[in-house]
């Protein structure tokens, strides 16, 4: 009798029925769940199947970003059920298209080391779906049919589960019009909601913004691969989506273009009537030396010897000071973006942080400085992956006709390290671009880029024999950890410190005229107990930079430095117009409205957040502005003239970066020979 009920439950359980509303829920979590599992696949070039799991097991660890994860794809997914009104039938295009996406950020993972962004989708929209092919790689075809059976096997349990059910819509009704009208809002609704989440969830302290990150969110945007890994992969590309770059500044408009055009045109006939050089006269080399800044201006902190005697020396006879940096143990990428370009972080929305990834790549229009250089001229050097901070991309936006990588086409040579260090030292990296100089064309000038690595962190005792030792003035010990990172880095900025000499003395003996700019671009991440203390902040955001001119360029460093202005405090957007005061040459009406702007703001930034002590830089939220002594400038305080230059750099960075590009049609950027 017994036998006879349970072989009655097993029919009744396998047979077809109408399945309930909370069976469709059920299946949708696991459906839901499974999309995100195969999505997360496409992300992970290491043991992909586990970490994709894992990725969701966060959960249960109480890690709840996978959560978020969970409400973005589930309200696409939610979609397709109302557009179908066939659940399985959904649920067969949502695994399917999750297989094809993974299947692509694959594919591109492999080529570009990155993920898919918003901007991809200009492959599509501006006909060069062509170029998708680049991202194949040699397993394409095995990739391709892995995903085939997964789609197979994923094909085959919804029908299976499907036939079982005889429910014939999961929105049904008799009244055919109710049925469409309910199904139609249901998805409008959800629609509307997905896209305002997405749209809103760039901006700081909006309603989406302040979801994603209750549920953990942490934006990790030097690399889409490592956001991806760490927070989903549709959340990684919807923040990307719409960040707000500015707000519309107060009269912007053609006129008020115009009017600018006018003025700092006539600024730039006044300042040029007594230059007589060109800065493309000369080679320029952009250094951006990772993490370098001086130990000593660190308050607490006393070392046993001065790590950086040669480039104390270099700064004490050329145009030099102290660079205010936007960022705390990181941040590259804006203040590189900041010193090609001329713009400043402080002008644009705080949800904007970094332009590499959220700017450039939907960008129309990006004028650099490499840009006044001959078409092809300009190099870019990074002893590291192309793909950090998008830079492979970018660059080509930027005009950089080459970029030497650890990736190919172009590797960087030599690659030597450091003691038991992973990155490319600075020696290595000077000499790459030493030798590209003795290849360029003679007669013609060159514009260089190069960002360093060897001074990255972690900083784990790389340097065997460090004599460097690092103690306390507060009373209060340093920790062992914290002293052993402060003397690697310190080491490592002692090489830097003398690698760069032998890089200005190799320049020397060129036969052409070669000018530096050098700057760290943010302090080391290593001072955890200087960093606790909100008073430290400013003199943590202070590296050291300097502008050089070699013997050839007949520029004598030492009346250059003593007459520069406004030297002793910069930030990076100044250093364009800097180098053409330090080397006497002709400016642009940008560059003449940043001088004059320098002249009376000496170093800006944007209100700075110490993201794990929770406290802000003073003035708290604003953005920061200093005079040449380095002393705060309030803006509500200052004179007319300041607040209207400071005005006008809004109207100018909008129209170049988020209006209409009013300047680009007109000669504001170029230089009137």
């Amino acid at each position: 009798m017994s036998e006879n009920r349970f072989a009655s439950g097993v029919r009744t359980a396998l047979s077809r029925h109408d399945f309930s509303t909370w069976s469709y829920v059920a299946w949708f979590c696991v459906v839901n769940i499974l999309s995100i599992i195969i999505l997360q696949w496409g992300v992970n070039s290491k043991n992909p199947v586990w970490n994709s799991f894992a990725f969701v097991g966060q959960v249960f660890q109480g890690r709840y970003m996978a959560l978020n994860e969970f409400l973005l794809v589930g309200i696409m997914y939610f979609i397709l059920i109302m557009v179908t009104n066939r659940f399985w039938l959904a649920s067969q295009i949502m695994l399917d298209l999750s297989v094809i996406i993974t299947v692509m950020e694959y594919f591109k993972l492999v080529s570009r080391s990155e993920t898919i962004v918003p901007a991809d989708l200009n492959f599509i929209s501006g006909g060069n779906t062509g170029d998708i092919a680049e991202w194949l790689p040699s397993d394409a075809l095995w990739v391709i049919t892995c995903a085939l059976i997964v789609m197979i096997i994923t094909t085959a349990l919804m029908i299976i589960v499907g036939h079982r059910d005889t429910r014939r819509g999961v929105v049904y009704a008799k009244n055919v019009l109710i049925r469409t009208l309910s199904r139609f809002l249901a998805a409008i609704f959800a629609f509307t909601f997905l896209a305002s989440f997405i749209f809103s969830m760039s901006s700081i302290d909006s309603w989406s913004n302040n979801w994603i990150t209750a549920f953990g969110d942490s934006p990790k945007l030097w690399d889409s691969k490592v956001d991806s890994y760490a927070n989903g992969t549709a959340v990684a590309f919807s923040r990307l989506v719409n960040p707000k770059i500015m707000d519309e500044p107060s009269g912007y408009s053609k006129q008020a273009m115009e009017q600018i055009v006018q003025k700092y045109t006539e600024a730039a006939a006044q300042v040029n009537s007594t230059r007589s050089r060109n800065l493309t006269d000369s080679t320029v080399i952009y250094v951006l030396s990772e993490s370098f800044s001086d130990p000593s201006r660190v308050p607490g902190l006393k070392l046993n010897k001065d790590v950086m005697p040669k480039i104390r020396a270099i700064k004490e006879n050329t145009t030099s000071g102290l660079m205010l940096s936007s960022g705390y143990g990181g941040g590259t990428a804006n203040l590189e973006y900041m010193a090609l370009s001329g713009m400043s972080m402080a002008n644009f929305a705080p949800s904007l942080s970094s332009p590499y990834q959220q700017l450039i790549p939907n960008a129309s229009w990006t004028p650099t400085v490499n840009q006044l250089w001959k078409s092809g001229n300009s190099y870019a050097f990074h002893p590291y992956e192309s793909n950090m901070y998008s830079r492979s991309s970018n660059y080509k936006k930027f005009g950089f006709s080459q970029f030497w990588t650890l990736d190919p086409p172009e590797i960087i040579e030599p690659q030597d390290t450091l003691g038991t260090s992973k990155y490319v030292s600075d020696k290595a990296a000077y000499t790459a671009v030493l030798n590209s100089l003795k290849k360029d064309t003679p007669g013609e000038t060159y514009f260089y880029q190069l960002a360093t690595m060897q001074n990255h962190m972690p900083y784990k005792n790389y340097y065997a024999h460090n004599e460097i030792e690092a103690e306390s003035t507060t009373g209060t010990p340093l920790g062992k950890n914290e002293r052993t990172s402060i003397e690697t880095f310190a080491k490592g900025a002692e090489y830097t410190d003398g690698y760069t000499q032998d890089f200005l003395d190799e320049l020397d003996k060129l036969d052409r005229s070669v000018s530096v700019v050098f700057y760290g671009d943010h302090l080391p991440g290593a001072y955890t107990s200087a960093a606790k203390e909100e008073k430290n902040s400013l003199a943590l955001h202070e590296t050291d930079y300097f502008i050089w001119s070699n013997k050839a360029s007949g520029i004598d460093n030492k009346a250059a430095g003593d007459s520069a202005t406004n030297s002793a405090y910069t930030s990076p957007n100044f250093f364009t117009t800097q180098l053409a005061e330090h080397m006497n040459a002709k400016v642009s009406p940008y560059m003449a409205f940043l001088e004059a702007l320098h002249a009376k703001v000496s170093a800006m930034e944007p209100a700075v957040v110490n993201k794990i002590q929770g406290w802000t830089r003073i003035p708290a939220g604003q953005g920061l502005y200093l005079d040449n002594e380095g002393k705060l400038i309030n803006v509500a305080d200052a004179d007319e003239q300041t607040k209207q230059l400071l005005e006008d750099y809004k109207l100018i960075q909008y129209d170049v970066t988020a209006g209409n590009h009013y300047l680009k049609d007109t000669a504001f950027m170029s230089i009137s020979q």
